[in-house]
């Protein structure tokens, strides 16, 4: 563990920093489009165009760190980032604005392919495992600590929009005064969409759901709390809440998937996230007008959204559900295949994620313009429910499961962030990394 942090603290402290700022961002965002008065659906749009940005940069990434090499690209990325955030302080519009989360979505995958496929240089087949898990223990505290970070100063304000360029610009310097010597770039191909559905229906699906669900979540959360007339510090809160609750829920969940059928483990997940939105919706609600209710259900829902507490449960528990999934839906995929499959597998299943996390936020406002502010957990209730009864359909119509002979594949506990490059680093994925070995001796 020593040589690991030895051979890795740079990327781990800029990557860090990094995360950090990346959580402060969207959610200050969010806010701070409240704030403005901008239009519901505008603000989903400007979420939307930090995954769009995403998504292409992952496929024109990969071509440019291998035209240019790793650190220019990781310099250039971040100061763009640093750049991008300072645009929004400097110009509140929400046009300029959607053009600003596409430049940083774009900034910040390129940023994490450098990282991620620096990692798995600097890993062995002995230590793959143990990178991994630092990698994704730092993703959840710096997200954590970015929500938290909303308390900073007044969203309205332009401190927090300095502070965000100012952490993007610390996290170059660790990494740009690295010894190490850049890795080579490993292309990595992916599985059409259609022979992955063939493969898995289920975790095709549920993938596809997955990524409406979970950027809403980071990206619109913030804006709920706002509308809801939710105090800053209650929003980074629950926000914060969530993270870590998403991060402990996965271990016990993945040992579960593996000591059981991954299907029912899917489902069970699926259908509690789908109840906690309902009880998270009664929680903060009074009287949604398309309810009808009596006099004394009104009294007795005013009397629990008095206790704020119920909420925070309720909200965590939610995402102890839901956020495994996107770890679920890997594992359950590569349960028939054999391990040299594994990464191009979970390349195809990212191109589904991204497909639905590129309008997810958009389609999230719209049920927020059509039914309030409690339209955010109505769009989670459907996608949860899809899920949940397309797997009940599936375990109906096989119910013996066809998996890959000597496949002693596990459940793996992964950011939603990581990249195809980054699932390289699950040490069920069988990659050869002979050469990571050889540099580590250097």
């Amino acid at each position: 563990m020593g040589k690991l942090f030895k051979n890795s603290w740079a990327l781990f402290l800029g990557y860090g920093i990094l995360i950090v700022a990346h959580g402060l961002q969207g959610n200050l965002l969010g806010v701070r489009a409240v704030i403005e008065d901008f239009n519901i659906l505008a603000t989903g749009a400007l979420m939307s165009g930090y995954f769009i940005g995403y998504f292409t940069g992952a496929n024109m990434v990969p071509k440019l760190v291998g035209k240019v090499g790793h650190i220019r690209v990781f310099a250039a990325f971040a100061s763009m980032a640093s750049l991008s955030i300072l645009l929004h302080a400097i110009i509140v519009n929400p046009y300029i604005w959607i053009f600003g989360r596409f430049v940083t979505g774009f900034s910040i995958i390129s940023i994490f392919v450098v990282v991620e496929s620096w990692l798995n240089d600097r890993a062995t087949n002995r230590t793959r495992g143990k990178v991994l898990s630092i990698y994704m223990i730092i993703t959840f505290i710096g997200l954590g600590l970015g929500t938290l970070l909303l308390n900073f100063n007044d969203p309205s304000n332009y401190e927090p929009f300095i502070l965000i360029s100012l952490l993007l610009s610390i996290a170059l310097i660790p990494i740009l005064l690295t010894k190490r010597k850049p890795p080579t770039f490993k292309k990595i191909s992916s599985i059409k969409i259609l022979e992955l559905y063939k493969i898995s229906p289920l975790a095709t699906l549920s993938m596809f759901c997955t990524g409406f669900i979970h950027p809403a979540i980071f990206s619109m959360g913030a804006v709920y709390g706002a509308l809801m007339n939710f105090s800053v510090f209650e929003i980074s809160l629950y926000l914060f809440l969530m993270t870590v609750s998403g991060a402990i829920f996965q271990w016990p969940i993945g040992y579960l998937s593996d000591k059981f059928d991954r299907r029912i483990i899917i489902v069970i997940t699926s259908l509690l996230g789908a109840l906690f939105t309902v009880l998270c919706f009664f929680s903060v609600s009074t009287s949604p007008d398309f309810i009808n209710l009596s006099p004394d259900w009104k009294t007795t829902l005013q009397h629990i959204n008095n206790h704020r507490l119920l909420f925070y449960v309720f909200i965590s528990l939610y995402a102890g559900m839901s956020l495994p999934l996107f770890s679920l839906n890997l594992a359950y995929v590569n349960d028939f295949l054999p391990k040299e499959k594994f990464v191009s597998a979970g390349a195809g299943l990212q191109i589904i994620f991204g497909l639905s996390a590129m309008t997810a936020p958009f389609v999230c406002s719209f049920f927020i313009k059509e039914f309030g502010p409690n339209g955010f957990f109505i769009f989670l209730f459907i996608f949860h429910a899809v899920i949940g009864v397309f797997g009940i359909y599936r375990m109906s119509i096989r119910s013996i499961e066809k998996i890959v002979q000597d496949n002693e594949n596990t459940f793996t506990p992964l950011p939603r962030n990581i990249t195809p490059v980054g699932i390289q680093l699950d040490p069920e994925t069988g990659v050869d990394l002979s050469n990571s070995e050889n540099s580590d001796k250097k």
